[in-house]
């Protein structure tokens, strides 16, 4: 690994802005480490002139500074260290908030192949250790160079021939440092897979509590945590074990030298050749010296596991959207709601169907129910419109105007969907409707959640809207949670709302609830309906059936019940009946 490698490189982005902030650190640090390295030498006059020389007036000039000197530079670190640490947690946020905002832009695809463990772990483990190595061992990495610097220059200026005799146990030193990091990154690389699948199990299991118990699978998953736990802990075992080698054989090997120093030393006294307190100050700067050598090989270490951290950070910020923002985008400020679709293809390229070559037209104000059986194209139709996803081939037009050069901000605020497992947050009834509009007022919020056929269910509730609802909304039925979201549409009042399945969990009479509400507030505006209820077809001006990602049938309901032939399968039994 280089000192400074592409990732390290790319960290040094985020520093660039802290610059001017980080000054006043770096200034202070060589300040404290200036007087630190003042210590030492009084050291020698303290022997030679002032004991030796039998000055005690001296003798009390150097016993103050040898006080006042550590309580100022003592004074200087809290200053620097609290600065810097406030100014590294600001750098690491912006880290953070720059993979949050990626987060942001990827698809639901890259969230269904990728364990949401694993996206946590990343977001807060792997950067915590970031935070952790800089705010620990970057400014100190900053003040033991300096202090080496100095302390080798002050050392050759003593004595250089007693300084060239204590290197030569550097060499093997830096051989174990190197010899052993590149395994020491591979460990710690593999002991955050082990953390990220722990985290990955927990969040699924919690999630799937109520499977999990109902299924008497108590056992079977405390085993499962069991066996990932017993492989963390191997791993950490192993990272431990090559951090201590690698960050303290060198320094064990560095501390042999001592004992060539008083052997020589000691001699070169005896000689004649140097002074007592000349000795003294070098054995003094010896000790300091091995402080700042054996920091900087434990930072280096301490680099290695903020790399294999960066590495993993960055796979997540090399992971491509799916959707670009155009450079220069159109702003549509008015969207009167026509959707056209021109030979649009998409192909998930695994086997899943897309859509193939779909032509299909969507007048202002119209009501569309698209219909197929289940991996027919109909969710892939609904991703297209949000701008989740492109198409591979063909363009999709809102008001004559290809989404790909519209803003998104316009896209999904004209382009509303409410998905079949919409996500509910831990807030309350108004708080997850107003969502889609946080300054809306509670008679809008009570208007929306009256249109959904929430309005009795809420009555019910002991805070009324302002109930909490719980996790993911568990305090509410499916059915509830489906006409929250839908709820929360119509609040945002798009010009085009698609329902894909949206009434899925709903029973008939709480369907036609929401029907009636949808009649009532968003009468004229563009509606596609994907479904698989017949009943929700028929209610719609038009329907399209989609089969093998291909528009095979296109007509009035009550036409295709009676002609077409695609449709008519598709609801065999509910017609038969």
């Amino acid at each position: 690994m280089k000192l400074l490698d592409d990732h390290f490189r790319r960290a040094l982005a985020y520093v660039r802005p802290y610059v001017g902030a980080l000054v006043p650190v770096v200034v202070v640090s060589l300040l404290s480490t200036g007087l630190s390295l003042v210590l030492p030498y009084l050291s020698k006059v303290l022997v030679d002139d002032a004991i030796l020389g039998s000055d005690f007036p001296l003798l009390l000039r150097l016993v103050g500074l040898f006080i006042a000197i550590p309580l100022v530079s003592f004074g200087l670190n809290v200053f620097s260290g609290m600065r810097y640490t406030r100014v590294s947690a600001d750098i690491l946020f912006d880290m953070r908030l720059h993979l949050y905002r990626h987060l942001q832009r990827l698809s639901p695809r890259y969230y269904a192949r990728t364990p949401l463990g694993d996206i946590v772990t990343r977001i807060n483990g792997d950067i915590g250790e970031i935070q952790r190595v800089v705010s620990e061992a970057a400014l100190s990495w900053f003040g033991q160079v300096i202090a080496l610097i100095g302390t080798v220059g002050l050392l050759l200026y003593l004595d250089w021939q007693l300084f060239l005799a204590s290197l030569l146990v550097v060499p093997p030193s830096l051989f174990t440092l190197i010899r052993y990091r590149q395994e020491l990154e591979e460990r710690v690389t593999r002991l955050r897979e082990r953390s990220s699948e722990i985290g990955s199990f927990l969040i699924e299991t919690l999630q799937g509590m109520r499977t999990v118990v109902g299924a008497n699978a108590q056992d079977r998953e405390v085993e499962r945590f069991r066996s990932r736990n017993d492989a963390f802990i191997e791993a950490l075992l192993s990272m431990r074990l090559y951090t201590y080698v690698a960050g303290g054989l060198p320094g064990l090997l560095l501390t042999s030298g001592t004992a060539l120093v008083f052997l020589y030393g000691g001699y070169r006294v005896i000689e004649g050749m140097m002074t007592l307190g000349t000795l003294v100050a070098f054995m003094a700067y010896q000790a300091r010296l091995m402080t700042p050598v054996q920091g900087l090989m434990g930072i280096y270490t301490n680099l290695a596991t903020a790399r294999a951290s960066l590495v993993r950070v960055h796979d997540v910020l090399d992971a491509p959207p799916d959707v670009q923002e155009c450079e220069i985008s159109t702003r549509l400020a008015l969207c009167q709601g026509d959707i056209r679709l021109e030979s649009v293809s998409f192909d998930f390229g695994r086997g899943v169907a897309g859509l193939a070559s779909v032509d299909l037209d969507i007048p202002a104000g119209q009501v569309v129910a698209i219909v197929g059986a289940s991996g027919s194209g109909k969710s892939t139709l609904a991703d297209l419109l949000e701008r989740h996803l492109d198409p591979h081939e063909g363009r999709v037009l809102l008001d004559g105007v290809d989404l790909t050069t519209l803003s998104l901000e316009d896209v999904r605020r004209h382009i509303g969907v409410v998905p079949q497992d919409p996500f509910i947050f831990h807030a309350s009834v108004a708080d997850n409707v107003r969502y889609a509009d946080p300054e809306a007022a509670d008679e809008g919020v009570m208007a929306a959640i009256d249109a959904a056929g929430l309005g009795p269910m809420v009555e019910r509730l002991p805070a009324g809207m302002d109930t909490i609802v719980g996790e993911r909304g568990r305090q509410l039925s499916a059915g509830e949670r489906q006409r929250l979201a839908i709820a929360r549409a119509f609040l945002a009042d798009p010009a085009v709302l698609v329902m894909d399945e949206a009434t899925g969990a709903l029973d008939p009479s709480s369907e036609a609830a929401v029907l009636d509400g949808y009649d009532r507030i968003m009468k004229g505006r563009t509606t596609i309906l994907i479904t698989h209820r017949l009943d929700l077809a028929r209610q719609a001006e038009r329907v399209v059936v989609v089969e093998h990602g291909k528009v095979v049938e296109d007509g009035p309901p009550q036409v295709l019940e009676a002609e077409g032939s695609v449709f008519r399968e598709l609801f065999l039994d509910v017609l038969a009946g």
